[in-house]
């Protein structure tokens, strides 16, 4: 864009930031036309910076076409550069966002759009954008050589097993699989580092719950968008500018077992708020589920252990939990050129004199059919959901 296209823009914008004029398209493209040296433009370049403008106003501004790409899952701003994953891993992308003042007022006008602060006082913020685009901010100099933004977008488009399985996260015997631990209301966690799908294969075997099932989502964010007729979602609320209102997980799981949960969620496990998922998931709440940070499934039984004792809860009781209501690890790997895979298929059982949890694969990408998946088989035949085939060899093996 040239030196006089950027100073038209400048004015336009200027123009309805003074004036407090509402942003509509209408009233950007005849501002736009307003200008004298708008007029050797044809409609099509107006149109174009008319565009620009609005996006400047009350959108993301240079970052709306990356936000716009539904290729792009994350858009990373460093300072003047710009990054963004399109499922490959991360890869620069040659965009002017500006100077740092100029990207320092886009963290602000998008924070701000969500209701929340975003100034020297408070440098630090999330925001969840209309769309449903999670936003996180940093200032200088917290930031020291921000500001920076890292947006992780979430598209509209429900993504459904078929999907998963054409874009190779597993084979089509574990989807039968997958969808025959939903079926059978077993309670399961989808495990695995960040970025490796978790809120995506979790929102995908929520759409397979019966449409006669109520679902409760519990989240820090509002990220799941489950294609499912019957979902009730609760977002955790922090604090005010005057330091009170916060509502967190803890508060928000014990609202949920109130609402009659057919299926309780909790978008991700991340503190003492397990405690509570646990003892819903013993209380008669089949088929819930969750999200873990967790780099191996072994590592799965010592993260639940490490928030639950934050909790209060005895390490021998919380393991007993434990045992009692979760069943199924879904573990994810994101491999080093970006592919998201389903790794493992575990189920969490006691093991050894103090009867302590340990992740026992039923299925492994590496390996196949793993020593549980005999117990899986069995858990799905006894709650009357058909075996799926990669499982009905190991239906009459051991008691494991």
């Amino acid at each position: 864009m040239s030196a006089t296209t950027e100073q038209l823009v400048g004015r336009v914008r200027r123009r309805f930031t003074v004036e407090g004029t509402a942003a509509t398209g209408a009233a950007v493209v005849s501002a736009v036309r307003a200008e004298p040296s708008s007029a050797a433009l044809a409609d099509t370049a107006v149109l174009r910076l008319a565009d620009r403008v609005r996006h400047d106003l009350i959108g993301a501004g240079p970052l709306a076409p990356l936000l716009a790409d539904p290729a792009v899952t994350d858009v990373l701003v460093n300072g003047a550069q710009v990054w963004v994953d399109r499922g490959r891993g991360l890869e620069r992308v040659p965009l002017a966002v500006g100077t740092a003042e100029d990207v320092r007022r886009l963290a602000q006008r998008m924070v701000a759009a969500a209701g929340r602060r975003l100034d020297d006082g408070a440098p630090c913020a999330d925001a969840r954008l209309p769309d449903g685009t999670r936003l996180n901010a940093i200032l200088p100099p917290i930031g020291t050589t921000g500001p920076y933004l890292s947006l992780r977008v979430f598209r509209g488009e429900p993504v459904t097993l078929a999907d998963l399985v054409r874009w190779a996260a597993f084979p089509p015997p574990v989807a039968d699989v997958l969808a025959a631990i939903v079926a059978a209301r077993l309670a399961y966690l989808v495990t695995g580092g960040t970025g490796s799908g978790k809120t995506t294969l979790l929102g995908t075997l929520l759409g397979l719950v019966p449409h006669t099932e109520r679902i409760v989502l519990v989240e820090d964010s509002a990220e799941l968008r489950p294609a499912h007729p019957h979902v009730v979602g609760l977002q955790t609320r922090t604090s005010n500018v005057e330091g009170v209102g916060t509502v967190g997980l803890h508060d928000l799981v014990r609202q949920a077992l109130r609402m009659r949960p057919d299926r309780l969620i909790l978008g991700e496990c991340r503190g003492a708020e397990v405690v509570e998922l646990l003892a819903a998931l013993n209380t008669g709440h089949e088929g819930g589920a969750g999200t873990l940070h967790a780099n191996t499934p072994a590592d799965v039984p010592t993260r639940l252990e490490a928030l639950g004792l934050t909790g209060g809860l005895p390490r021998h009781a919380l393991h007993a939990q434990i045992a009692a209501a979760i069943q199924v690890v879904l573990h994810l790997r994101r491999s080093r050129r970006g592919e998201r895979t389903l790794d493992s298929i575990c189920l969490l059982a006691p093991e050894g004199p103090e009867r302590l949890v340990t992740a026992v694969p039923a299925w492994s990408r590496a390996r196949g059919i793993g020593p549980a998946a005999g117990r899986l088989a069995r858990l799905l035949n006894e709650r009357e959901v058909c075996v799926p085939p990669l499982l009905a060899d190991a239906l009459g093996q051991g008691s494991r």
